[in-house]
């Protein structure tokens, strides 16, 4: 039969503060230093004694400002996200077009027909207008 242990109260609030002051990495590490035979023994301690209730909660105090601050922040990115997603729209179209025009006009190598004329301005419609 198990001896029945009884620890202090002040006991417990010292392995409680030592647990939440970081002296021992968790509940366990703080049993084993100091011979406390019950797996959930100090976790209870600190659960009832200690100020971890406190510590899981976030709280958050912000004005009505920020709030719409936030609120705008997040319709940017919105508006943003949807705005790269047409970009990249407009992108595999211009890519699909450049190949059709480069199948139509015999061209072989897509990438060095975009390489040869990089940055040169289009010839069709600019002299077609002048005439």
């Amino acid at each position: 039969m198990k001896a029945l242990v009884g620890y202090s109260e002040a006991f417990k609030l010292q392995v409680v503060r030592e647990v939440e002051e970081g002296k021992h990495a968790s509940c366990w590490a703080a049993s084993q230093a100091y011979g406390i035979r019950g797996t959930m023994t100090v976790q209870r301690w600190v659960r009832e004694y200690g100020k971890g209730h406190l510590v899981r909660k976030v709280m958050r105090v912000e004005t009505a400002d920020e709030r719409s601050e936030l609120r705008k922040m997040k319709d940017r990115i919105r508006e943003l996200e949807k705005a790269l997603v047409d970009a990249h729209l407009d992108l595999r179209l211009e890519r699909a077009w450049t190949e059709i025009a480069c199948e139509m006009a015999g061209v072989e190598d897509v990438e060095a027909f975009k390489k040869k004329h990089a940055g040169m301005p289009s010839t069709g419609r600019s002299r077609m207008a002048k005439t």
